[in-house]
Order: structure tokens, then sequence, then C-alpha cells
């Protein structure tokens, strides 16, 4: 059964690594990330997986397709993948000392079109954050593309105070629900 893996993430490819999944293919799906008008964090997340793994079975017929995503959220408010320093340095001023929530979704399309969906709902929370330890991260450039504007396996790891949940799936791929998800569909673990 080929394995293909609907992310351009080196984070969710790394992340298979680790319970020995190594996919056929890696083929980014090419859709529009916009949230909906008053879409909530979670619900977004799970449809953007969804949509992804859709556009991507569709050029992969009988393959099984892994597609995720994951959100950043304070609240109703859905955090961007950051792409300048100003967007990154407003993010970790609303995340300082605060609690957010991240959201990451998979989905399992199989080769005869069964779906599965998994959410993992995961909590995190910065120390109050210095000028200085916004600027120095800033500076070491870990905050680009990445939701919310940090990347816990990083710098950032020594900013967060706690965190409820899964840390991979904070990382960007839930390797529990991952795993439970491939045995369902019959793929070879182990």
């Amino acid at each position: 059964m080929r394995l293909i893996l609907a992310s351009a993430s080196p984070r969710r490819r790394d992340l298979l690594g680790q319970i020995c999944v190594v996919p056929d293919a890696v083929d980014p799906a090419d859709i529009d990330e916009t949230p909906r008008k008053a879409e909530m964090p979670a619900a977004y997340a799970a449809r953007v997986a969804a949509e992804k793994g859709v556009a991507v079975a569709a050029r992969h017929p009988g393959a099984l397709i892994l597609s995720g995503d994951t959100v950043v959220a304070v609240g109703r408010r859905i955090l961007p993948k950051t792409e300048s320093e100003e967007e990154a340095h407003r993010c970790l001023t609303l995340l300082s000392g605060r609690r957010h929530q991240v959201f990451s979704a998979i989905t399992l399309i199989d080769g005869e079109g069964r779906t599965w969906h998994r959410l993992s709902s995961n909590i995190v929370i910065f120390k109050r954050l210095e000028q200085a330890e916004i600027d120095a991260y800033i500076a070491s450039d870990e905050w680009r593309g990445k939701a919310g504007g940090y990347a816990i396996q990083g710098r950032a790891a020594g900013l967060i105070r706690t965190i409820q949940g899964s840390h991979s799936a904070i990382m960007g791929l839930p390797l529990y629900e991952t795993r439970t998800l491939l045995k369902a569909a019959g793929y070879a673990l182990d």
C-alpha cells in the first residue's frame, strides 16, 4: 500500500520517521487556506486537513493519503503562519504569559475513498516574555512560516511554561492518532 504524505512540512516527515513510517511520496496540496468568516479554530484545522487530503487523493488513485493541518489559536482568533518579523512580533507579544490552544488535525484517505479524521487539542502557556527574549527569538528566524510564530521543537521550548496534550501534535502531527489511523487502514507498522 503506497502512502502519500500531503504536506511540504519537513517536520511532519521527521515525525513520521519517529514511528518508523517513511512515505512513498510527498505531494503537498495547493489549496486556499483562508479561514472562512466566523470559522472556529478547531473546525478550520479539520476542514483544511480534509481538503488537503481530497486534493492529493485525486492525484494518486489507490494510494493511502495522509494530510494534516495545525492551528494556533487565542480564543476564537486563528494566528497566522508568520511570514514577516512584524507578524511574528505581534504573535509572540500576544502569546506572552498567556494560555493558547494548538489544534492539530489529520485526515487519512484509503485507496477506496474511505476517510478517517482525528483532531488533537492541546494547550500551551508561554512565560511572560521580555522584549529582549522576543527580539532574540525573532533574530533566530525559527518563527518563519510557523503557526503562531514559534516552533516548540526549537528555541521556543525554553520559553514555554506548560503544555497539556501531545508534544508531537504541537509540532505538527499527532503521532498517537496518526499511528492509530494507519493501523486501522491496514498500513503495515512496526
